[in-house]
């Protein structure tokens, strides 16, 4: 299991969370278990309704409201019911199943990132999403291909117009 998973564990045990569901993880700490950057302080999650709805009840002064998307705040953790108004249901589609929770998917983690752009800290998350993207992902023969011929691509903008490379 990784020190992230590890770390949200003995969270959850020390403030005596339960959940009819797994919380899925999502924010600093995901983009720490894909070992993309350190987390911060605090723990985020998305919870299905009805967790957050007990959560709400039993907190009724812990409850936030950011555009629609409602909250529970018991430091370290920020519970929400949904980000962007998208729910539990959406953020659940390819995440990771750990033993105690989900792990938001990357793609997922990164669209999450496109919808805080007015953030600063959110641009530099998705600067450190497109670099992995690039060393993890990338088809390397084409990223050789374009190297091979970057200097003309420097020279013409960016764009070879009827696949003459020399």
């Amino acid at each position: 299991m990784s020190a992230v998973i590890d770390s949200l564990e003995k969270q959850l045990v020390e403030k005596n969370l339960h959940f009819t569901k797994k919380p899925i993880l999502i924010g600093g700490m995901a983009m720490e278990y894909y070992g993309l950057r350190k987390s911060g302080a605090d723990i985020d999650l998305i919870v299905c309704d009805e967790d957050y709805q007990a959560l709400a009840l039993k907190y009724p002064e812990k409850r936030k409201d950011a555009w629609g998307d409602l909250g529970v705040m018991l430091m370290p953790f920020e519970i929400w019911r949904s980000i962007k108004l998208l729910d539990y249901d959406f953020y659940m589609r390819d995440a990771i199943d750990e033993k105690i929770a989900y792990v938001v998917s990357l793609d997922r983690l990164c669209l999450m990132r496109v919808f805080a752009m007015g953030f600063p800290k959110y641009i530099e998350d998705l600067k450190i999403i497109k670099d992995y993207y690039y060393k993890a992902i990338h088809n390397p023969d084409y990223k050789k291909f374009q190297e091979k011929h970057f200097a003309l691509y420097e020279k013409n903008g960016g764009v070879i117009h009827g696949g003459k490379y020399t």
